[in-house]
């Protein structure tokens, strides 16, 4: 597939390498110049480019920024994505470093408000796990212990897509409903930062709460 990712933190950077690897066409970019991101580029082969430009004819993007980055992407960003394409969102609301976020405070997930300032709908994964797992933990599918990863999102296709992509990159994916559930992998959650298997994952999701844990509160 044609990937783009914005953002190249620690998650954004790791899977730049981990989709770079298995074979994927990966275009990445961030809120500075391209330029930035010529050692990335150069060490996985993906292709550094103007954030503008990151999603135009991709397959599927993965937006992978602070909630605090969110409103601040370009207008237009996602007018080259094709109506189908799959748009992943990583991100935890951290009031401590995204500032008081009301919409959330008042009880609407993150990825719902993530979508509406995109204008799109969006696909929650890869915001439980440790960046470094992405590239110490895959292993082939069917393997006991298999770690595993949960996934959001209101199309069924959309999820299809996200949860082909994670199988193919050594993770066991799981459902964990739609968008508005997906209070059950945000942070604070059972299964948030938590290393399980598939079925370590979906007994984590059962037990979860819809409430936010005080520490993850303005």
């Amino acid at each position: 597939m044609k990937i783009g990712i914005i953002g190249a933190g620690n998650i954004g950077g790791n899977l730049t390498r981990r989709l770079t690897a298995i074979g994927h066409e990966v275009a990445v970019a961030n809120s500075r110049a391209s330029e930035t991101l010529a050692d990335l580029a150069a060490e996985t082969g993906a292709s550094n480019v103007a954030l503008g430009s990151v999603a135009a004819g991709a397959d599927l993007v993965i937006v992978t920024i602070p909630e605090r980055a969110i409103p601040l992407l370009p207008a237009g960003l996602f007018d080259g994505l094709g109506a189908d394409a799959p748009i992943v969102d990583t991100g935890n609301y951290y009031p401590g470093r995204d500032g008081r976020i009301a919409e959330i405070e008042d009880g609407m997930t993150e990825s719902r408000w993530v979508s509406r300032q995109l204008g799109r709908p969006v696909v929650k994964v890869f915001n439980t796990v440790y960046a470094h797992n992405l590239l110490d933990r895959p292993q082939a599918a069917g393997t006991p212990g298999r770690m595993a990863i949960p996934l959001a999102g209101d199309h069924d296709a959309a999820k299809g897509v996200v949860s082909r992509l994670v199988d193919e990159m050594g993770f066991d994916p799981v459902d964990a409903g739609t968008i508005d559930e997906s209070w059950r992998q945000q942070p604070g959650s059972p299964v948030y930062a938590a290393d399980l298997d598939a079925d370590g994952v979906r007994a984590a999701l059962a037990t979860a709460g819809p409430e936010r844990p005080k520490d993850f509160r303005a």
